[in-house]
């Protein structure tokens, strides 16, 4: 692959993961304090940080 397509790629991926990230705040915001939304939409934010960590910073060293 080259770099540009690499580059392409990372974004691509990356704009999925905050579209993740979105739907999982928006989860939060919506579930009116039910704890196993509330637990379950943590979990899945911190899933998106180690994603964030994969993709997001090596798109910024692209």
């Amino acid at each position: 692959m080259s770099t540009q397509a690499d580059k392409e790629l990372f974004e691509e991926l990356d704009r999925r993961v905050q579209a993740i990230k979105t739907a999982a705040q928006e989860l939060q915001d919506l579930s009116a304090g039910i704890q196993a939304v509330d637990r379950n939409a943590d979990r899945i934010l911190a899933s998106v940080k180690m994603l964030e960590i994969n993709v997001t910073d090596v798109l910024d060293i692209l």
